[in-house]
């Protein structure tokens, strides 16, 4: 055997025992401790229309964030107007974008639209009724609320998830205001849903002194019974306005309770809020804060002292599970609207299994007859062009756990349409080499000639549709993506199996010697 023919071969072998080798975390995980540092651990994953989960789009509630906007605005304006000694009453929203209030020394007016026009270009005054003033975000501004709120609750949902520990979900917007969600594999399918679709939206309010102060809310709540442990409903009215947003928290995790009491979240502040929450308790030393969480009160404690280092607690009447999701909504932040569930289908898992069985079923006849058509067809070629085939198939199951792509149903029809190019290749290599030997040229020259006037053929198809098959990954979603990824890596593993591969088992196959025949 040659040199270059020995190196050749060396290279198939190197390149099939590596796939070999990644394909072993598909059958057991009893893997040593060196494997990890050199190869994949994990199998390959399986999308949703395999292995079973949920399938969710959900429609994000843009208006709403442009009210909450609206809301903190109007508190922000109120700290302010207050440091500059400008002195207002009545803040309320109404509709979405307009904030109303009453200016109460007329000799302020002045100051009060100079600082709102220099100081808050994004509001204008739409009117003036004595000591009443309205003021409506812009519509630009508010547009722009809106479009964030959607990409803000994008990378929320994400953050979410990926905290959650789903392996390869799908999460991508589907339209104005809606986004998709596939979880493959969860089985809890209520706990995702409201891990997902909570807002999250913490508060931190003061318990009203007077309960018939202006502007005060009533809340519900829970409060749990220090004695028999049981939580019992309750109400709070607390002052307008909120000390703090869930914006400052940096950190938030859950913690087991002691001596029988239930989990509770345990969050630290960034330097801003650890400030402000300095500052509020060491003020209001003896009243109540309320933790307020999408609308609900947590907890109301009472402030005993000045509280430092940016450190409080959320407790009630948690669960283990409930204490742990709250954690993970916290640290990936809130979601600047509320959603809901606009579609909703679970996939079982036996449909999975019914779908797998099925594409195995129709790969294993197709592949029976692929290889015993070549192989009575073109003889010993046939059979070169058959190992070619399984090199093919090792290769891209070796890369596609090696790189932890998901295989879904469409990604099945990939393969299989990248099995069936590569036979396609062959067909072509073997029909040239075929001309060659009835034109009189021996077999090793009839060998060269087919391989060289096929290559030009096999690589305009084949780069055509890897070229097609990336426009769909890059644009398409959910199962087209699966479909070009498979046919993406199959067109690269065919080019290797059907050109080169198949290349080295003829040399190695066809006598060097003058005169010798070739079996095709």
């Amino acid at each position: 055997m040659e040199r270059g023919v020995m190196y050749r071969a060396a290279t198939v072998a190197v390149a099939v025992v590596w796939a070999m080798l990644c394909l072993v975390p598909n059958w057991t995980t009893n893997l040593p401790d060196w494997w990890k540092a050199l190869l994949p651990t994990r199998p390959i994953n399986l999308g949703l229309d395999l292995q079973g989960g949920i399938h969710m789009v959900l429609s994000v509630d843009a208006d709403k964030a442009v009210q909450n906007s609206v809301d903190l605005l109007g508190a922000q304006l109120q700290a302010e107007l207050r440091e500059k000694e400008i002195a207002t009453r009545g803040w309320k929203r109404e509709g979405q974008a307009d904030l109303v209030f009453e200016l109460i020394s007329r000799q302020k007016s002045a100051a009060l639209e100079e600082f709102l026009a220099s100081d808050y270009p994004n509001v204008e005054r739409v009117g003036v009724e004595g000591d009443r003033y309205r003021y409506r975000l812009v519509t630009a501004e508010a547009d722009g609320i809106r479009q964030l709120a959607i990409e803000q609750a994008l990378e929320t949902i994400r953050n979410r998830v990926d905290e959650f520990g789903v392996s390869e979900p799908t999460i991508q917007r589907t339209s104005a205001n809606g986004i998709l969600v596939q979880l493959p594999g969860v089985q809890d399918p209520e706990r995702a849903k409201r891990l997902i679709g909570r807002t999250a939206q913490l508060q931190f309010r003061l318990v009203a002194e007077d309960e018939k102060a202006a502007g005060t809310e009533v809340l519900s709540g829970l409060e749990v019974d220090p004695i028999t442990g049981r939580p019992s409903a309750v109400t709070y009215r607390v002052e307008p306005g909120m000390i703090m947003a869930g914006d400052v928290i940096s950190d938030a995790r859950h913690r087991p309770g002691q001596f029988g009491e239930s989990p509770y979240v345990a969050i630290t502040f960034d330097g801003r809020g650890a400030r402000i929450f300095e500052r509020v308790t060491g003020e209001s030393v003896g009243r109540r804060m309320a933790i307020v969480l999408d609308g609900k009160v947590q907890s109301a404690p009472v402030i005993q002292e000045r509280i430092g280092g940016g450190r409080a607690v959320i407790t009630g009447s948690f669960t283990l599970d409930e204490a742990r999701d709250l954690a993970i909504v916290l640290r990936a932040g809130a979601l600047p609207a509320p959603v809901t569930i606009a579609e909703e289908r679970s996939v079982g898992p036996s449909l999975g299994r019914d779908s797998i069985a099925a594409g195995l079923r129709s790969f294993k006849i197709g592949g029976v007859l692929v290889v015993l058509s070549m192989l009575i067809y073109y003889r010993m070629a046939g059979l070169v062009a058959d190992l070619g085939l399984a090199v093919n198939l090792v290769l891209l199951m070796g890369v596609l756990t090696a790189f932890q792509a998901t295989l879904t149903l469409p990604g099945i029809a990939g393969i299989l349409l990248t099995m069936g190019m590569a036979v396609d290749a062959n067909v072509l290599i073997n029909e040239r080499i075929r001309e060659e030997l009835k034109s009189g040229q021996s077999a090793r020259l009839a060998l060269e000639a087919g391989y060289q006037h096929a290559l030009p053929a096999i690589l305009d198809s084949n780069i055509t549709t890897l070229l097609a098959g990336l426009v769909l990954f890059q644009f398409g979603s959910g199962p087209v993506k699966g479909f070009a990824l498979t046919l993406s890596i199959g067109i690269l593993t065919t080019i290797f199996g059907a050109v080169f591969a198949s290349r080295v088992f003829h040399e190695i196959f066809v006598p060097r010697r003058a005169g010798g025949r070739m079996s095709i």
